[in-house]
């Protein structure tokens, strides 16, 4: 028997990866946000990257460049928004960013509160987990496999109490042989709806 605790309490931080400037034609965005260390973010989970324009750069795109959850590398380009635009990926962590295009202005980069993790990478089956609350109710996904940084198909769903530091259930089991996750298993959540998650399974 395997087991993987969970535990991601970190704020979503608009201008977490890069400071609001002026970027140049076809140019990296500098990192050296809040969340940086030594140019690059590690994320305690995968998080969602949000890329907020100072004006209307929806004729552009961005590139963002890191590594999944599973530690693999991981390249996605988004549409520029005349606002905030966001990855479908999750990043663990953001080696860089770079303009496809000219901004228009000024533009910022950081993480929501869209949240992913691994339990196992390889096929297994979840035999019990535990789950403690956060202070906003909220959903607990679990995810068959995943490709490029988006987790797969949802299996099913645990719901968060609200009240922040309570057990959701206490220990839950599943009977038999446990839920199967032939293509490795993920969870997505938002952060301040779970304190902390407890998993076990082989």
């Amino acid at each position: 028997m395997q087991a993987k605790h969970i535990s991601d309490e970190v704020a979503a931080d608009d201008n977490g990866i890069t400071a609001s400037a002026q970027v140049a034609n076809n140019a990296a965005l500098v990192i050296g946000g809040a969340l940086h260390s030594g140019n690059t973010v590690t994320n305690t989970g995968g998080r969602i990257v949000v890329i907020t324009s100072g004006s209307d750069d929806s004729a552009i795109d961005f590139t963002v460049v890191g590594t999944d959850v599973n530690g693999d590398a991981l390249s996605e380009t988004i549409d520029g928004a005349d606002g905030a635009a966001s990855t479908t990926a999750h990043f663990k962590t953001i080696t860089g960013i770079t303009a496809v295009g000219d901004p228009a202005g000024t533009v910022i980069a950081g993480t929501t509160t869209g949240a992913a993790d691994v339990i196992s990478k390889a096929t297994c089956r979840l035999h019990s987990m535990d789950i403690v609350s956060g202070g906003t109710a909220g959903v607990v996904n679990f995810h068959n496999g995943i490709t490029d940084g988006v987790p797969g198909t949802i299996l099913f769903k645990h719901r968060t109490l609200g009240t922040d530091n309570t057990n959701t259930g206490g220990r839950m089991t599943f009977g038999g042989d446990g839920i199967l996750f032939d293509k490795g298993m993920y969870v997505t959540y938002t952060v301040g709806h779970i304190d902390m998650m407890n998993f076990f399974f082989n």
